[in-house]
C-alpha cells in the first residue's frame, strides 16, 4: 500500500465563499462522509480546508500561491490507479465552479 495526497482545487477557498445554508452544509458533509466510509481504513487524514497560500523562494521572497488549494486529504491505496479511481468518485468534483483534485503519491525520502 502507498500513501497519496489529494489536493483539492476550487475557484475560491471555503473562507472566501459565501457561507452555505446549514442544510446545504449538512448535505455536503453527508456526501464527504459517505466517500470517507467508502475509503474506510485507507483514509489516513480526512484533511481540512486550506486558505492564504504563500510561495516562498530560496532567497526568502514571498508571493501569493498561483493556484488556490482549497484543502487536502491523505489516503492509502494499492497503487496510483486505485487512488485516482477514489478521486473520481469524490464529492468535491460536484461542487460548482470547476473544482479539481490532484493526486500525488508520497515517496520515500532518499537515504532514509
Amino acid at each position: 500500500m502507498s500513501k497519496f495526497v489529494f489536493l483539492y482545487h476550487a475557484p475560491m477557498t471555503p473562507a472566501e465563499a459565501a457561507p452555505p445554508a446549514p442544510e446545504d452544509m449538512a448535505a455536503a458533509m453527508e456526501q464527504w462522509n459517505a466517500w470517507a466510509a467508502k475509503v474506510g481504513n485507507g483514509l489516513i487524514d480526512f484533511g481540512t480546508p486550506l486558505a492564504n497560500g504563500v510561495r516562498v523562494s530560496a532567497g526568502g521572497a514571498t508571493a501569493p500561491s498561483q493556484r488556490e488549494v482549497a484543502g487536502y486529504s491523505i489516503i492509502e491505496a494499492e497503487n496510483l490507479e486505485a487512488a485516482v479511481e477514489l478521486a473520481k468518485q469524490h464529492p468535491h468534483l460536484n461542487m460548482p465552479g470547476g473544482c479539481e483534485i490532484e493526486v500525488h503519491e508520497a515517496q520515500q525520502i532518499p537515504g532514509m
